[in-house]
């Protein structure tokens, strides 16, 4: 019982190997955000989202977005957990997006604004 045989490690590489790409190959990019009414600051993040393709509908749901949440749990149980896959993919450019619509700007160099316009196509 004290000993791991090559399957567990092979099984724990497998499980780890997404936050392992996350971190080093799909890198999510910071971005500092500033709300124009508050001025409260916050980051965002741009990129492959790790944490999403873990915790799923979780993560919206901890940002304080209930619907979209529930929204995400629903198309998880139907796809049998294929959306959350898929999903992770593209839920940062999601969040950033409706994040920018709903009274935040990009409050850092140049050079990220730059790279926020061109990523989620704002001219």
């Amino acid at each position: 019982m004290g000993s791991y045989s090559i399957w567990h490690w092979i099984i724990i590489f497998l499980w780890l190997t997404p936050a392992l790409l996350g971190i080093f190959v799909f890198k999510q990019r910071p971005v500092i955000l500033r709300n124009k009414a508050s001025g409260v600051g916050k980051t965002g993040r741009l990129g492959w989202s790790w944490t999403y393709l873990y915790f799923g509908f979780w993560v919206p749901l901890v940002r304080g977005e209930i619907g979209i949440a529930a929204l995400h749990l629903l198309f998880t149980a139907i796809t049998f957990g294929v959306f959350q896959i898929i999903w992770s993919f593209f839920y940062n450019k999601q969040h950033m997006t409706r994040l920018l619509t709903n009274g935040w700007e990009v409050n850092d160099s140049d050079q990220v604004k730059m790279m926020v316009n061109r990523k989620l196509m704002i001219s």
